[in-house]
């Protein structure tokens, strides 16, 4: 045999088109607030009530010896327990009187500049009459060493600087998670879950900063502490009730907050390791939560067809403030790291969203072949910001959905879907936040009359399975028409030209996506996966005021693609597998009002071997980022107004985090 699955994660590992189910992004994309009623993992049928602590984080806490079989589900029915937006995966569990396993795992990863961290988990899983339970831990490293160089030319490309730097993330995350369901009755079940993680990510940086513009080159160093802590916990239940007639009624509900806490601290120095000058002070505090009821009756109506009938209230909040201190001749203030406080419009906010969306879904199965669901969403929702600022909006949006699927034989499917999308609005962008993609710009502007985008988006996928289970070939291609799409707009003043986010206008986006997942049987290797994807997409604005020349936007830059092998060993009791990622990065870009950015995103080459040894454990290495890949981003500045083409400064970046190796040693109890 080859090396056993220890958990639901390996199991479903070594199935074809996997991959595919996993990562496929629908055309269901509205945001992150609430929960809507779309899932790709079902566990015995059901969803789990979480948000954050939901079922695809389960697949490495449940071990494989408790899973009866893994079904793949194709269709839309009233049925599910959930929307099937492409392909649902169902992992049902051994129905047992009693039962009980621990999962554990430890590991250590080392990391190119010589560091070593320790991980690890546990989690004990079982059954107990009519009760089910899970609870695990981990302690993950998420340790990170980024070296840089910037090399900065003026407008006419005389050097103007060279900037090489350090920065070290020291960080690691603490994870606690339980789930428990009981079945009062045949026809009554109810659930709970827990999810608490920490995360603690101090940073420092260190720059050292060799000036040309002056003639002969002056050499200075600077130094930024960056203490941070994260915290964020959930907690979730669901009730279930079935009727005789075989409708039910569910009701769920969701409470969650996430805590952060950054400071940044900049300090100035001539020599290395001299007398140092405090420059900057930069606090950033935010508290998100959210408080989610959801509500639905689900009845047959007549042959082949249901309905359900529900709605889904939820509370958002987020409370933010930002404080800036810098270096001036004026008094300092112990509030701000001693440093002259800066007065910065909008960075004390409060937003909290009051939304209401009542929907139906209808499902009917036209014939053996055909099948349609339709659904419908009502948003009624109210967006109120206090603070530095005042502001209050209603937004009402009926949102249609049509999903239809044609059963061309038993192994080959075509489904269409077309669907108005209204994308959430990011409570980051009401008010003042730091700015993380530019070192020379501290701080971005909030903008509280930001309104969603609305979108039409269409898809039409055909999905091929091969017989006796030899793989799966899918093709996708979407189509969206954007309206009120978020991009840069001009918020200049006469004294400064600056630029936030805001709605500017009608956009589209569109692409094909082509996924490959095969045995090679026909090959004299039938334990042995190839597995491969390309995604070909393509965006464009009809008219963008800021920047008037013909561009795209981000996420849609013009492609990827990744290539997978994996090999089962059942003659040595092991198996290994190695991956390639990379992106098609021509044109992917990032406009501003005085910028440009080209982005550049590495490739990466990984590998795992993996071998059932000693004891009965499982042993596995694991090599990313083989090639040791540099990310080669370029930005250019321009004096005023960037479609005047005033060049400034061109800034050519090297990036790169090393080689990183792991191994892990795994087993049940």
């Amino acid at each position: 045999m080859s090396t056993p699955p220890l958990t639901v994660n390996d199991m479903v590992n070594r199935i074809p088109g996997i991959e595919l189910i996993l990562g496929s992004s629908s055309s269901s994309s509205g945001g992150d607030r609430g929960l809507g009623s779309s899932a790709q993992i079902l566990i015995d049928g059901k969803r789990l009530a979480g948000k954050s602590n939901e079922a695809s984080e389960q697949l490495n806490r449940i071990a494989a010896n408790e899973v009866d079989y893994i079904q793949i589900i194709r269709g839309s029915s009233s049925d599910l327990d959930v929307q099937n937006s492409g392909q649902i995966i169902n992992i049902v569990l051994l129905e047992a009187q009693s039962r009980s396993n621990i999962s554990t795992e430890i590991s250590s990863t080392h990391y190119a500049d010589g560091t070593t961290e320790p991980g690890g988990s546990i989690a004990w899983s079982g059954q107990s009459g009519r009760l089910n339970y899970l609870f695990s831990g981990s302690v993950e490293p998420n340790y990170q060493h980024l070296e840089s160089e910037e090399v900065s030319l003026n407008g006419d490309f005389s050097l103007k600087d060279i900037v090489e730097f350090d920065r070290y993330r020291d960080q690691t995350d603490y994870t606690f998670n339980s789930n428990i369901s009981y079945a009062l009755t045949d026809k009554d079940r109810i659930a709970f879950n827990v999810l608490y993680t920490e995360k603690n990510p101090p940073a420092d940086l260190d720059r050292t900063i060799t000036d040309y513009s002056t003639g002969a080159p002056v050499v200075s160093y600077e130094r930024e502490d960056l203490p941070a802590t994260t915290d964020s916990w959930e907690f979730g239940g669901d009730y279930e009730h079935g009727f005789d007639s075989g409708a039910r009624f569910k009701g769920l509900f969701i409470v969650n907050e996430e805590s952060k806490n950054i400071l940044r601290e900049r300090f100035s120095s001539n020599t290395l390791g001299g007398a140092e000058t405090k420059k900057l002070y930069l606090s950033t505090n935010s508290v998100y939560s959210e408080r989610i009821v959801r509500s639905s009756y689900t009845m047959p109506l007549w042959d082949g067809q249901g309905i359900e009938l529900g709605i889904e209230a939820a509370q958002t909040t987020q409370e933010s403030d930002l404080m800036q201190g810098v270096l001036t001749s004026a008094a300092g203030d112990p509030a701000y790291g001693g440093l002259t406080p800066v007065v910065l419009p909008n960075a004390h906010s409060t937003v909290e969203e009051m939304r209401y969306e009542p929907f139906a879904i209808h499902n009917w199965q036209i014939n053996p072949k055909l099948s349609l669901e339709t659904t419908l969403v009502a948003e009624f929702s109210e967006i109120t910001q206090s603070g530095d600022l005042r502001n209050a909006r209603d937004f009402d949006y009926l949102k249609p959905k049509l999903d239809l699927r044609y059963n061309i034989s038993n192994s080959m499917q075509l489904r269409t879907t077309l669907e108005r999308v209204v994308t959430q609005l990011s409570f980051a962008d009401f008010s003042r936040a730091t700015n993380e993609r530019d070192e020379d710009q501290d701080t971005v502007a909030g903008n509280p009359d930001l309104e969603p985008e609305e979108s039409l988006r269409g898809e039409v996928t055909l999905d091929y399975r091969l017989p006796n289970n030899a793989g799966t070939i899918n093709a996708r291609y979407f189509h969206h028409e954007y309206e009120n799409k978020i991009y840069k707009i001009d918020i200049s003043t006469p004294t400064k030209i600056q630029s936030t986010n805001g709605n500017v206008g009608k956009a589209a986006a569109y692409g094909l996506v082509l996924n490959g997942s095969v045995r090679l049987g026909f090959l004299g290797l039938p334990e042995a996966l190839l597995t491969g994807s390309v995604t070909v997409q393509e965006s464009e604005f009809d008219y963008d005021p800021l920047v008037p020349i013909e561009h795209g936007f981000p996420p849609y830059d013009r492609g990827s693609y990744r290539v997978s092998y994996r090999h089962d060993l059942p003659q040595y009791q092991m198996n290994y597998g190695i991956t390639y990622n990379a992106r098609i990065n021509d044109g992917r870009m990032a406009w501003d009002i005085d910028n440009r950015y080209n982005i550049w995103v590495p490739s990466n080459l990984s590998l795992y071997v993996e071998k059932l040894g000693f004891f009965g454990l499982t042993y596995r290495f694991e090599a990313s980022n083989l090639e040791n890949d540099v990310s080669t981003p370029q930005r250019e500045r321009y004096d005023g107004y960037l479609i005047d083409g005033a060049l400034k400064e061109v800034e050519f970046f090297r990036t790169t985090t090393g080689r990183e190796f792991k191994f892990i040693i795994r087993g049940n109890f």
